[in-house]
Order: C-alpha cells, then sequence, then structure tokens
C-alpha cells in the first residue's frame, strides 16, 4: 500500500472519530438540557441556579445569618391577584406568545438605536430559563442556553405550569424566593389572602427585588404599584390568565 493511501486512510480514520465525539457531545448536551425540564414539568424544583448562587454568595462573603426563604405552594394556593400582577408588570402577551415578545424585543432594539438606555425584553418563560438553569450576566453564550431552555419549557409545559413554578422560584426580596415565602414575610399572611393591591406591590420589586422593600414601599415603588393596578384592570382581572 502507497504512503498517500495509508495517509488518506489515517486522515479519514481521524475524521469520522471526531464526526463520532462530537455527535455524542451533542447527544449528551441534548439529553442534559432536555431531560431535566421534562422532570421539572411534573416535579416541583427543589431549588435554582439562582437560588443556589445567592446561598454561595453569601458564604463567599461569611454572611453566616443569611437563611434563604422558600416553601412551595400549588397554583391553586396562590391568589389569582399575584399572577395578574405579575404577568401586567413583566410581560402582558403572556398568554398568547411562544416564549418570546417579538415585538418588545423589537422597541427595545428601537429604543437602543435612538440612544435610549437598554432596557430589557425578557418574557416570564425566559426569566423562568433563566432562574432555574442559569447564571446572571449578559454574554452570547448565556442567552443562546436561555433562548433554548426558554423553547423547551415553551414546548412541553402548559402556561399554568410556567406560571406556577415562575411564582415560586421568583425573588421578591434578598433570599425570599416564591409567593409564599413573600407574602409571609412582608404581609404576615399566605399566598392565598393577597390582595390586587399587595400582589401589585410585590410585581414592583421584581425589577430589582434586592433594593426595593415592599413591606417599604417609597415613592417610586408606590408609583410603580399604582401603574400595575391600572394595567390589571385594563387587562380584564384573573380571568385573562386563563383557568
Amino acid at each position: 500500500m502507497s504512503r498517500r493511501k495509508q495517509r488518506s486512510r489515517t486522515s479519514h480514520r481521524r475524521g469520522f472519530r471526531w464526526r463520532r465525539w462530537l455527535l455524542v457531545l451533542f447527544l449528551l448536551g441534548f439529553l442534559g438540557t432536555v431531560l431535566p425540564v421534562l422532570l421539572l414539568r411534573f416535579v416541583d424544583p427543589p431549588t435554582t441556579a439562582f437560588m443556589l448562587a445567592r446561598q454561595w454568595e453569601a458564604r463567599s462573603a461569611g454572611d453566616a445569618d443569611f437563611r434563604l426563604a422558600q416553601r412551595w405552594q400549588p397554583l391553586t394556593h396562590i391568589s389569582p391577584q399575584l399572577g395578574l400582577a405579575v404577568v401586567a408588570s413583566e410581560d402582558q402577551k403572556f398568554p398568547q406568545h411562544h416564549g418570546f415578545d417579538v415585538d418588545a424585543i423589537e422597541d427595545a432594539i428601537e429604543t437602543r438605536k435612538d440612544g435610549g438606555r437598554l432596557r430589557g425584553a425578557s418574557t416570564l418563560t425566559q426569566q423562568l430559563a433563566k432562574n432555574l438553569f442559569l447564571w446572571s450576566g449578559r454574554s452570547l453564550v448565556r442567552k443562546g442556553m436561555e433562548a433554548w431552555f426558554t423553547l423547551l419549557i415553551e414546548a412541553t409545559w402548559p402556561k399554568q405550569r410556567i406560571l406556577e413554578v415562575y411564582l415560586n422560584v421568583v425573588e421578591f426580596g434578598d433570599g425570599v424566593y416564591g409567593a409564599e415565602a413573600a407574602a409571609q414575610r412582608f404581609f404576615g399572611k399566605p399566598a392565598s389572602e393577597l390582595t390586587a393591591a399587595e400582589s401589585a406591590l410585590l410585581a414592583a420589586t421584581l425589577p430589582n427585588p434586592r433594593g426595593y422593600h415592599a413591606d417599604k414601599p417609597g415613592p417610586y415603588l408606590r408609583e410603580r404599584q399604582a401603574w400595575i393596578l391600572r394595567q390589571m384592570r385594563q387587562l380584564g382581572g384573573p380571568g385573562y390568565l386563563g383557568d
């Protein structure tokens, strides 16, 4: 056999091995993302990436007194006013879109082009994907993974499940995660008894839950609460979210 043929066969074998390993890595990555999403469709998540990061942050800072507060409640045990308030505040097209609000993204891009401040256009599903599986930041890798998990969640979970998990894991205050922990901490009552005004106040803290305090609202938080309440009325009440 000539040396040229030997080199050709060796190169072919190497190329085949690389393609095989790339396929294996692709399948592992695919299964490693799809399976957790499918599992959490039926199993309540015991924690999230963001909760773990906050605990690590406190430990690294030597904050031995830090305690994370969260208590899971099914959607039927959470006031429908809170779901509506969060949607009115963060993602008014939640019942209609499939994970991404294209109009909001285009508006944000145009605002940036016109010299305005870059603002977020993340849907509840995008926020949930980031909270459950990812980390803070604005890198292209993280945004790409966020988009992938968003597509998986929207493809496999009903809207009511997305809202249920979101309301149980979103941060409403420093170390205070989920509707039940927030309702007990800030209003001394279960999440099922939250009023429209209390729900709007909690939703108003979402852009900066460590900076705003629902139990000590300042003028800005009150102003945002009033805006959310108006949006809730315009959306038609809790019936907007369906059964």
